[in-house]
């Protein structure tokens, strides 16, 4: 698949099919996502992979009750590593680099999820700390966002974009 044309037909899907996901496309999910560029090559970000169904109700809850949450076979919980970026690049490591490092690695995963002919939603609506608390993470991962993963239920028609004009300015 050539990329552009893999990043306009990909669409957030909040509609799955009862259906698992084989191991081996997990791994090209988890693949994708530690080939992402990151600040200083210092790869600062973490993925938890829940599957089961208890906790993903609670990240459900978590998410103000988006409900496709819960339907979809896995989500990925992405977190940026705060300590390991702050390291080397301190507070603007802690604050930026890592925030960046996690949505580079997202996008990694969500053109593979396309890829695989599976569907994802990337979710930032949900309560932080909840999170943190449900998965028991250390003080030094921040969840960014959650990542409902499955086989689509629906086709999304494309959103529309600005112009490229409106986007760009050439100096």
């Amino acid at each position: 698949m050539h990329v552009l044309k893999a990043i306009k037909e990909r669409r957030s899907i909040r509609s799955f099919k009862d259906k698992d996901i084989p191991q081996e496309y997990i791994k090209k999910i988890m693949e994708a996502a530690i080939w992402a560029p990151s600040a200083g090559n210092l790869q600062s970000r973490k993925f938890i992979i829940v599957k089961d169904s208890k906790l993903k109700y609670e990240l459900t809850k978590a998410a103000y009750m988006q409900e496709f949450v819960m339907e979809a076979p896995i989500v990925i919980v992405a977190c940026a590593d705060l300590i390991k970026s702050a390291s080397r690049y301190g507070e603007r490591g802690r604050e930026l680099y890592c925030l960046m490092d996690t949505a580079a690695s997202i996008q990694n995963m969500l053109l593979e999820i396309h890829e695989l002919g599976l569907g994802a939603c990337w979710i930032g609506a949900f309560d932080e700390e909840y999170v943190k608390k449900l998965l028991k993470l250390p003080d030094s991962l921040r969840p960014i966002a959650l990542i409902p993963v499955g086989y689509p239920d629906e086709s999304p028609t494309p959103p529309p974009r600005v112009s490229i004009d409106d986007a760009f300015t050439i100096i």
